[in-house]
């Protein structure tokens, strides 16, 4: 009668291990599957062509060939992972040129991520070029700690750390060297 009880338990206890590791191996596929639709985008676009307007007005036209929008996390963003191009359009019409290989729009502080190859150029023929810009929507302000160069009628110039107004009025550099004529 022991060796029965003794198997009885046994058949009871190895019952209750194979509950407790297929009841493990469920909740650890549940959390997978939790972790892995966190960073899953809530849309996509592919050859996408946006028109920002305000009053009637464009003020800038984004085209990218893919947009990835993550509006399901708690700090939302769009992801640009094959870069992107955009024209930006002052009160007067006139345009701002930027490309850059990726880019991302964080929604909540209203700054966009530009990262590799990232040119601008102004209708006035100056060009800033730089492998990681930030853009501040909100302020229309462009900054950088990475090294850049920036070219303008008036010369080449090279440096670190820059920021500036969309329209190239007012630029702040850090570190710069190179040429400018100053003769107006």
């Amino acid at each position: 009668m022991t060796s029965f009880k003794l198997n009885t338990v046994l058949v009871v206890f190895i019952g209750l291990a194979l509950l407790f590791l297929f009841g493990c191996e469920s909740n650890f596929k549940e959390v997978q599957k939790i972790n892995f639709s966190a960073f899953t985008p809530s849309g996509e676009a592919d050859s996408i062509n946006l028109k920002y307007t305000d009053s009637g007005r464009i003020k800038a036209i984004l085209v990218s060939s893919k947009m990835l929008d993550f509006s399901n996390l708690d700090f939302t963003f769009t992801e640009f992972p094959n870069g992107i191009h955009v024209t930006l359009y002052d009160e007067k019409g006139k345009q701002t040129f930027i490309t850059s290989d990726y880019a991302v729009s964080y929604k909540p502080t209203s700054i966009i991520d530009l990262q590799g190859k990232v040119k601008i150029t102004s209708q006035a023929g100056q060009i800033l070029e730089t492998q990681q810009l930030y853009y501040d929507q909100k302020n229309e302000w462009f900054f950088t700690e990475k090294s850049f160069k920036f070219t303008d009628p008036k010369g080449v110039s090279n440096g670190q750390g820059i920021d500036f107004s969309k329209d190239f009025k007012i630029i702040n550099s850090q570190k710069i060297a190179g040429q400018i004529d100053s003769a107006e």
